[in-house]
């Protein structure tokens, strides 16, 4: 896998400073990874539904692999990684972030009385 270096400057223009790109950009590649290993899940799934009452089952000490959910593998190896689909939608400014406030936390406030 070649190793693709990243101008951190570019960045510099979305986020106040570095650290806070860096957070943007982790946590949208980490709901890009879900999402993908969702999708993987659901497709492998349906290949072995759909293959379940095709194979023999003598012989359980031999492993037999599905050349569809090779296929399905590859495809997904292929894709460009999570980390760098996020850094790419940060630097078009497709993503959108927001800071949670304080007061945010609690909705009520706790209450004191001793009555």
């Amino acid at each position: 896998m070649a190793v693709k270096p990243v101008e951190l400057r570019e960045y510099l223009e979305d986020a106040s400073n570095i650290y806070e790109a860096i957070i943007i950009a982790s946590k949208r590649a980490r709901q890009i990874h879900d999402e993908m290993k969702i999708e993987l899940a659901q497709r492998l799934e349906t290949i072995r539904q759909l293959t379940a009452g095709q194979e023999p089952e003598e012989d359980l000490d031999v492993v037999v692999t599905n050349p569809d959910q090779l296929k399905v593998s590859i495809e997904f190896e292929k894709r460009p990684k999570p980390t760098e689909l996020a850094l790419e939608e940060l630097r078009q400014k497709k993503l959108k972030y927001y800071y949670k406030q304080e007061g945010e936390l609690f909705s009520k406030p706790l209450s004191t009385d001793q009555s």
